[in-house]
């Protein structure tokens, strides 16, 4: 049946599910860290509390339309909101372009939205809620099957490497430093990555968020000089969670480059 649709009908169509998802993902940023309900009450500017009609509330539109205030109060409404809708517009449409109408689509759908969700709880809360990261990590163990991205036996390892290695890293911080160095939410997030992505996927993310995470770490110490390097809050979740975004779309085609160039350097060295 889909087969019959151009596939630019296909691609408008996703993007206008992903910019939808992408709403409700804004829903899920505000309210999760906040102890309330996803549900009710209906969408509300936070700060005059008016209820948001649906003709303002349409997805990256009514951003622009409203130049980001509120209709009733003329309150700012935060870029977040236009960023995530948009964001997951690109997601979904980048996703269908890739895979089209499969198994692989749509729960690399779940696992991106999940990340998205992720990215900005973390970046302004530091806190990276079991509600999202301890269900996205079951569905990741129960799609690995049909998830043609991974195979079983690398999204079971990568989910236990997704737990062992950062605990691994949070005993031997605690032996030199007596302190945390990482939450157990970044343990709890990396065992999703991996079960959704793999092995390999997982070290990739791991690797390249870590040396984004210590230059991110550097830029807010440059911000806030009062803070000790040592002292200062990285939002290593965010870190995670973008780069977990690249790595599905290019990720194959930067370990294929890496391969070839080390080939390429054993042969001539």
């Amino acid at each position: 049946m889909f087969e019959l649709w151009p596939k630019w009908v296909s691609l408008v169509y996703w993007g206008v599910m992903g910019a939808a998802m992408g709403s409700f993902l804004n829903v899920c940023i505000y309210r999760i860290p906040r102890g309330e309900s996803i549900v009710f009450p209906r969408s509300r500017c936070p700060q005059c509390t008016h209820p948001i009609p649906w003709y303002y509330n349409i997805p990256v539109l009514s951003w622009l339309w409203l130049r980001g205030r509120c209709a009733f109060c003329r309150g700012p409404i935060s870029v977040r909101y236009f960023l995530v809708e948009l964001w997951t517009a690109l997601t979904y449409v980048g996703l269908f372009d890739r895979w089209g109408w499969s198994p692989t689509f749509f729960i690399l759908a779940v696992f991106l939205s999940l990340c998205i969700a992720l990215f900005f709880i973390d970046l302004e809360w530091q806190i990276l809620p079991n509600g999202l990261t301890v269900p996205g990590t079951v569905v990741g163990l129960l799609t690995m099957g049909p998830n043609t991205l991974v195979t079983w036996e690398s999204s079971l390892l990568g989910f236990g490497l997704g737990v062992t290695l950062p605990l691994g890293l949070i005993g031997l911080y605690w032996l030199v430093r007596r302190e945390a160095g990482m939450g157990l939410g970044d343990v709890k997030l990396l065992a999703m990555i991996g079960a959704f992505l793999g092995t390999q996927r997982l070290l990739m993310t791991l690797m390249a968020a870590s040396v984004a995470g210590v230059l991110g770490g550097l830029v807010l110490w440059r911000i806030h000089r009062t803070t000790p390097l040592g002292r200062v809050a990285v939002p290593f979740g965010t870190f995670l969670c973008g780069v977990a975004w690249l790595v599905v779309f290019w990720g194959d085609a930067v370990y294929e480059a890496y391969h070839r160039w080390l080939v390429r350097w054993y042969l001539e060295w």
